[in-house]
C-alpha cells in the first residue's frame, strides 16, 4: 500500500507538493474501501485515489512521478551509458539548473528472509530520491528506511551520496557486493537496479516488487498498442479467460476474444451476438480497445496486490463501467491483497461514488505551477455534500475558468 508522495522540480510541479493517504483516526469504517498501510497496521489509507481538475493542470503529472520512481528503481541501470532520464524539470531559468526530488512511502517485508511467507511481518519503508539540476543528470543523494518492529525510528537500509559513496546497514547486506557495485554504479542509475544485476537478495526483493507497479504511463520507448496488448493475451491465455468472463458479463456485444496465431504474430478476434463471423480489433470501438488495453494491467494489480497507476482511466470508457472497476478494487474477493488504483479522471459524475479521502484534485496558477490537495483539506467538507454539484459549482476549485 503506498501511502505517501512527494514531488518537487518534476514537470509542472514547482514548489514541493506532499500527498498524504493516510486516513483519520477518527473517520468512519467503510467496507472495503480502506486497508491497513502494511499488514496488521492500524493506520489505513483507501484503494482508490482519483486525480481531478482542469486540462493540463497536473494530474498525469502525479501518475508520472510513481510510474519515473519505478522506471529508476527498476530500469534505470539497463538504459544506455549517459542517456538522458526520462523526465522534465519545471520549465523556468531558476528551476531548471535545480534539483529534483522525489519520495514514496509505502509498505514492506521486515525480514527479506520471509519474502515467500504471505503473513510475514511487514513495516513502513520510505525511498527518496534527488537528482541533480543542470544538463549533466545525476544522482546527488538516493535512499532507503524502514521501520522495523525492533527499533523506535526509521533505519537506515542504504545511503548513497553525489559522490556515488553508498553506506548501508548490515541487514542489507552488500559484504560481498561492495567490489562490484563501486565499479559498475552509474551517477545516472539507482543503487537498486544496479545491485538487482548483481543478484543482490535485498535489491531482488525490491525489484521484483517494483514489477507489481502497473501503468499505462510507460517511462521509455515502449508503447502500449493493441500490437502490444495482444501479444501479452497471447503468452497470457488465463488473463484472455479472465477477459472472456469480465467482458461478458459487462455486457458490450462481445460474446468471445480468441487469440490465433497469424501469419505476423498473434491476431485477436471478437466473437459478438447476432452476428456470422468473429471482427479483428480494428473494428471495435476506441472504448472496448481501451478496456483491452488497460484490463490486463488492472487484472494484474489485483492479483498481486500491485498498484495500477491509470491515466485516464474514463477517456473511452463508459460511466456505468467506471464505478463497477472501482468496486473490483473494494471487493475482498476480487481484491484480496489490497492493491490500490491511482487514476486521474475528467467524470466528475464519479465524484457520487467516492469518499473524500479517495479524491485528489489539481490545479495550476498563472505561473504554470501545480498544486495538488486533497478533498478532505477543504474545510467544512460533509460526507453527506454531494461532491458532483459541489464540484462543477466551483466550491473545491480545480475545474477550468472559461469566459
Amino acid at each position: 500500500m503506498l501511502h505517501r508522495l512527494e514531488i518537487e522540480n518534476f514537470y509542472s510541479i514547482h514548489d514541493r507538493q506532499i500527498i498524504d493517504l493516510t486516513v483519520a483516526g477518527n473517520a468512519p469504517e467503510e467496507p472495503g474501501r480502506f486497508a491497513p498501510l502494511w499488514l496488521d497496521a492500524t493506520e489505513k489509507a483507501p484503494k482508490v485515489v482519483a486525480l481531478f481538475g482542469p486540462n493540463a493542470s497536473g494530474k498525469s503529472t502525479v501518475l508520472r512521478a510513481l510510474s519515473f520512481i519505478r522506471w529508476f528503481v527498476r530500469d534505470s541501470f539497463g538504459a544506455s551509458r549517459g542517456s538522458r532520464m526520462p523526465f522534465d524539470r519545471f520549465n523556468s531559468e531558476d528551476m531548471l539548473i535545480a534539483p529534483t526530488r522525489l519520495a514514496v512511502q509505502l509498505s514492506g517485508i521486515e525480514d527479506i528472509a520471509q519474502v515467500s511467507d504471505p503473513h510475514a511481518r511487514q513495516c513502513r519503508y520510505a525511498y527518496e530520491l534527488i537528482i541533480g539540476g543542470g544538463r549533466q543528470q545525476h544522482v546527488e543523494h538516493e535512499a532507503l528506511y524502514y521501520w522495523p518492529s525492533t527499533a523506535s525510528r526509521k533505519v537506515k537500509l542504504f545511503e548513497r551520496n553525489g559522490a556515488g559513496e553508498v553506506s548501508a546497514a548490515k541487514v542489507f547486506g552488500t559484504t560481498g557486493f561492495r567490489q562490484a557495485l563501486d565499479k559498475v554504479l552509474r551517477p545516472d542509475a539507482s543503487v537498486i537496479s544496479t545491485l538487482a544485476q548483481l543478484e543482490h537478495p535485498y535489491s531482488k526483493v525490491i525489484w521484483q516488487a517494483a514489477s507489481q507497479f502497473f501503468s499505462n504511463i510507460l517511462i521509455g520507448k515502449f508503447e502500449h498498442t493493441d500490437d502490444s496488448a495482444i501479444r501479452h493475451y497471447a503468452a497470457n491465455p488465463g488473463v484472455v479467460e479472465r477477459f472472456n468472463r469480465e467482458i461478458q458479463r459487462i455486457d458490450v456485444g462481445i460474446r468471445e476474444m480468441k487469440i490465433l496465431q497469424g501469419p505476423n504474430g498473434p491476431l485477436a478476434l471478437f466473437e459478438h451476438e447476432g452476428l456470422a463471423g468473429p471482427m479483428p480489433i480494428v473494428y471495435e470501438s476506441h472504448g472496448t480497445r481501451q478496456f483491452i488495453k488497460l484490463y490486463p494491467f488492472i487484472l494484474e494489480a489485483l492479483e498481486t496486490g500491485g498498484i495500477a497507476v491509470i491515466d485516464e482511466l474514463d477517456a473511452t470508457i463508459h460511466p456505468l463501467l467506471l464505478p463497477e472497476i472501482l468496486r473490483w478494487f473494494y471487493d475482498s474477493d476480487r481484491n484480496p491483497h489490497n492493491a490500490q488504483l491511482w487514476m486521474t479522471c475528467h467524470t466528475p459524475s464519479l465524484l457520487e461514488d467516492l469518499l473524500k479521502e479517495e479524491v485528489l484534485f489539481c490545479t495550476k496558477d498563472f505561473d504554470g505551477k501545480t498544486s495538488v490537495y486533497s478533498l478532505r483539506d477543504i474545510q467544512s467538507v460533509r460526507r453527506s455534500d454531494n461532491y458532483y454539484r459541489k464540484y462543477l459549482g466551483g466550491s473545491f476549485g480545480a475545474v477550468p475558468q472559461i469566459g
